[in-house]
């Protein structure tokens, strides 16, 4: 009797249907990461405005009169001013009576 080597349909198809509950765990966990990264990489742009109204605060001795003199000046952000990794469109906002800059919804 010959004994025929290889994979059967049922053995090839329970191998796709286990990748297929793998990925169907394994994908909306990848996009929630990628998701939290960014909501957590605005509250850090958020921190490092608000520290740098600080150290404007030091320097000058009082608090900028706006944002976009700490933003557009290189000797605080060389690289140009954060913008928020969630939406390109939403920009940081700077509360003059509390000097510090709000967060945003997502």
């Amino acid at each position: 009797m010959i004994k025929r080597k290889g994979v059967t349909l049922i053995e090839l198809l329970i191998v796709v249907l286990i990748l297929a509950a793998l990925s169907a765990i394994a994908i909306p966990r990848i996009s929630q990461s990628a998701t939290n990264a960014k909501s957590k990489a605005c509250e850090t742009n958020i921190d490092v405005l608000n520290s740098s109204i600080e150290l404007y605060n030091a320097d000058k001795g009082d608090y900028p009169a706006s944002l976009t003199d700490i933003t557009n000046n290189t000797d605080y952000f060389p690289d140009g001013p954060p913008e928020c990794p969630v939406d390109a469109d939403n920009v940081y906002e700077y509360d003059t009576t509390t000097h510090r800059v709000k967060s945003h919804d997502h």
